[in-house]
């Protein structure tokens, strides 16, 4: 490749600041600090809100010790996908894509619910009002327009609405802080004590939920320009925002409203306490400022989890595990996949419409705790994945890197999911069997059929099961260039030449024997040949 192309190509590799701000942008700080603390302190009635976000942020910062080490050998697109199929077995990667997929559409389009009346609202100020079905698909087209542009194009706009969100996240936070109840802050709500019973428990569990996004920054793995590096800093980044911005919004909602009447003020202002609270103490014009930024996070979180489930979506159909249509690409953009999402998104809007359901509490509140139920899922594979992947091979990891981190992880993550399954109920509010029920077994029925597909695929298609976890096409000759094309990370200096023979870690790995090495168009194997040095095919003279 010329010169010129290679500095075209750099250009569109994510650095760091890019992709850790789509992964806050996942994450929607005003969104979890507007929406998810006040119904923490008025639904759940604890008062240990700001601790559980702050011991959430530092668990999770353990698992990313082992996640990132493992995207350090993985970098691909699928994340946890890739991860499952590398460290576990390729039909449980199948199956962990499956949940993936249900987990991350669940969740943009749950958004949908909560734009549309935020931005009801926004208007409203301005004196215009139009149902929030119009604003969602106004949401809609935009982010159909921009899931065919480049990323980095992306970033930009994300940049400039995530900025905004913090900003005025801080500014309330502030306000709030300097004008404590009773004349004095408090730290009461800081008591570590808060949390150890049933009820903070929960707010664990919610804790977590209000972290889906974090990881955002794996996918991106592929497209980074320094996969080391930059997937390891965007995520660390992110959860030291999200522990800052998260926890102390919770404790600054607590100062003024004094820790001793905050459970009482939220149950009475659940739908707009982060705006009520500094109301008194800030101009109007700032108050109404922060309610249009409460759409546009909603609006970033809409677009980063477009941009997640069309790579994810582009992932598994490039190894051909899904249909091919979904691998096309223009320019590194997912075409395909990002049509399809758009499809799938637009056809559930219309539904919600037809059957006049509520956007708020069936679309909006369900869908989101609903995927954050999935992504949790993934979080407790992935974790053991890791662990087993550092079993067979230390990759020369580090003993925290690659043992410690990812065991005390795996213990933690397993257990909050299994808290979450059998408090479900608890958490959507709901004693509607339909609610409680259909998500986890949704998923359990998803990830089997997928591990029964990757089953089918070993029998069927050995070539596209070959591929599963790879990132690449099967060995086809006939697979359009389109589908082949694949960002290939930028190798670091640092990074050791691969051995010269791979039989050891094949012996380590017995499913390894099935990708190397690759089969020719005719079906058989070909024989290694030794390599020779240059110049060493010139014929002897004479």
């Amino acid at each position: 490749m010329s010169q010129a192309g290679l500095t075209e190509q750099n250009s569109h590799k994510l650095g760091t600041w890019s992709v850790f701000v789509i992964a806050v942008s996942a994450m929607t700080p005003l969104t979890v600090v507007a929406g998810a603390l006040p119904l923490g302190y008025g639904e759940v009635r604890e008062k240990g809100i700001p601790v559980a976000y702050v011991l959430v942020a530092v668990v999770l910062a353990i698992f990313t010790v082992g996640l990132t080490a493992m995207a350090r050998h993985v970098p691909n697109s699928g994340a946890f996908y890739a991860y499952a199929a590398k460290g576990l077995s390729r039909p449980a990667g199948v199956g962990t894509a499956l949940v993936a997929l249900v987990a991350y559409n669940a969740m943009q389009i749950g958004l949908y619910g909560a734009f549309g009346v935020a931005a009801h609202n926004a208007a409203a100020i301005f004196g215009l009002k139009l149902s929030w079905i119009v604003w969602a698909l106004l949401g809609w087209a935009v982010i159909s327009f921009l899931g065919l542009r480049q990323i980095d194009f992306n970033a930009r706009i994300l940049t400039v609405l995530v900025c905004a969100e913090v900003l005025i996240v801080l500014i309330f936070d502030a306000v709030m802080l300097g004008h404590p109840a009773g004349g004095s802050v408090s730290a009461d709500t800081l008591n570590p004590g808060l949390i150890a019973s049933a009820g903070g428990v929960s707010l664990l569990v919610g804790a977590v939920a209000g972290m889906v996004g974090f990881e955002s920054p794996l996918v991106y793995a592929a497209e980074a320009r320094d996969p080391r590096r930059t997937v390891a800093r965007a995520i660390f980044m992110t959860l030291g925002v999200a522990a800052i911005v998260y926890g102390g919004s919770a404790w600054a909602m607590s100062v003024v409203a004094g820790p001793d009447r905050i459970i009482d003020v939220a149950a009475q202002y659940l739908n707009d306490l982060f705006f009520v609270l500094p109301d008194p103490y800030l101009p109007t014009a700032l108050i109404d400022l922060g309610r249009i930024f409460f759409a546009t996070s909603l609006f970033a979180a809409m677009l980063a989890f477009h941009h997640t489930v069309a790579r994810y979506a582009l992932t598994v159909a490039r190894e051909g595990v899904l249909p091919r249509t979904l691998a096309r690409t223009r320019d590194d953009v997912p075409v395909g996949a990002s049509i399809a999402q758009s499809g799938l998104a637009v056809v559930v809007l219309l539904i919600f419409a037809a059957l006049v359901l509520n956007p708020t509490t069936d679309l909006f509140f369900f869908g989101t705790v609903s995927g954050g139920l999935g992504v949790l899922v993934l979080m407790a594979i992935a974790s053991v994945a890791v662990v087993r992947f550092f079993r067979r091979d230390a990759h020369g990891e580090t003993t925290w890197r690659r043992s410690v981190a990812p065991w005390i992880a795996a213990v933690f993550l397993i257990l909050m999911l299994l808290l979450s399954v059998v408090f479900f109920g608890d958490l959507l509010d709901s004693d509607n069997p339909v609610k409680v029920y259909l998500p986890p077994v949704a998923f359990l029925a998803v990830y089997l059929l997928g591990v029964w597909w990757g089953r089918r695929l070993r029998r069927d298609q050995p070539a596209v099961y070959a591929a599963i976890g790879t990132g690449l096409p099967p060995e086809n000759p006939g697979t359009p260039d389109s589908v082949r094309t694949e960002p290939r990370p930028t190798p670091h200096p640092r990074d050791p030449e691969p051995p010269a023979t791979p039989t050891a870690s094949r012996a380590r790995d017995p499913e390894s024997s099935a990708i190397e090495p690759p089969a020719s168009p005719n079906g058989t194997t070909p024989t290694p040949k030794p390599i020779k040095p240059e110049g060493s095919e010139k014929p002897p003279a004479g």
